[in-house]
């Protein structure tokens, strides 16, 4: 069994290290794109989801992009955003996630923990989420996610995340269909070269929304009498 984890975290390390060495060849061969301009990094049509990033001006790492569509309401999408304890099962490399604190209908504080790569240490963060729930008038439903970094003390081992602010917007398109959009920036805080930091921005984002459309084709049909902890409709 040992022998088995040791080739696993080989192979991972390998990778990782073969990302980096095209990390630096992307931003060569891009180098004629102009900042604070989005650029496609993944585009998978089987399941509707499009990921990109992008340098911002005075900035070493990139901001992230994703956009999906998934067949399904805001309620469900409520009871999965907002059921931290399952997070693990579906938000990308995250150990552990649970409320801190419930300030009113619209506005709460999380803790989380995410798997680093191979070599780096994990990381932890709090959020402050505030939700701007749908009304026919505004068309969507948006979360906007904060990092706190003092909001509690570090706990080590893990390193405390300077940034992981992003918004989420949802928008019904009609026919059952709700349109996803989730933009942000990610500073891991501590030592950390900005290829690795890259490397999950590339694929986290993806990922997760991959992880969300799973969990929600999943609940899809079956009928829930419970509300969601938070609302993501007025």
């Amino acid at each position: 069994m040992f022998q088995r984890v040791a080739q696993i975290s080989l192979l991972a390390l390998l990778s990782v290290n073969a990302f980096a060495a095209n990390d630096d060849l992307d931003d060569l061969r891009s180098s004629k794109i102009a900042q604070d301009e989005w650029r496609l990094i993944k585009q998978d049509r089987a399941h509707d989801i499009q990921a990109y990033d992008k340098r911002d001006y005075g900035k070493s790492l990139r901001a992230f992009k994703v956009e999906y569509d998934v067949e399904t309401n805001l309620d469900d999408i409520a009871r999965v955003y907002f059921d931290f304890d399952n997070y693990r099962k579906w938000f990308y490399q995250v150990q552990e996630a649970k409320l801190l604190k419930k300030v009113s209908a619209t506005e709460f504080y999380y803790y989380i923990v995410h798997r680093a790569p191979p070599t780096l240490p994990d990381r932890d963060a709090i959020i402050h989420g505030i939700i701007q729930p749908y009304t026919t008038k505004r068309g969507y439903a948006l979360l906007t996610l904060k990092s706190i970094p003092s909001y509690l003390p570090p706990k080590p081992p893990f390193v405390r995340m300077i940034a992981e602010d992003m918004t989420v917007k949802w928008t019904p398109m009609g026919g059952g269909k709700i349109h996803g959009v989730a933009e942000g920036y990610i500073d891991p805080g501590g030592v950390a070269p900005s290829w690795a930091i890259n490397y999950i921005q590339s694929r986290a984002p993806y990922q997760t929304a991959l992880g969300l459309q799973r969990v929600l084709k999943l609940m899809a049909g079956e009928e829930r009498k419970e509300k969601p902890f938070f609302s993501l409709t007025e």
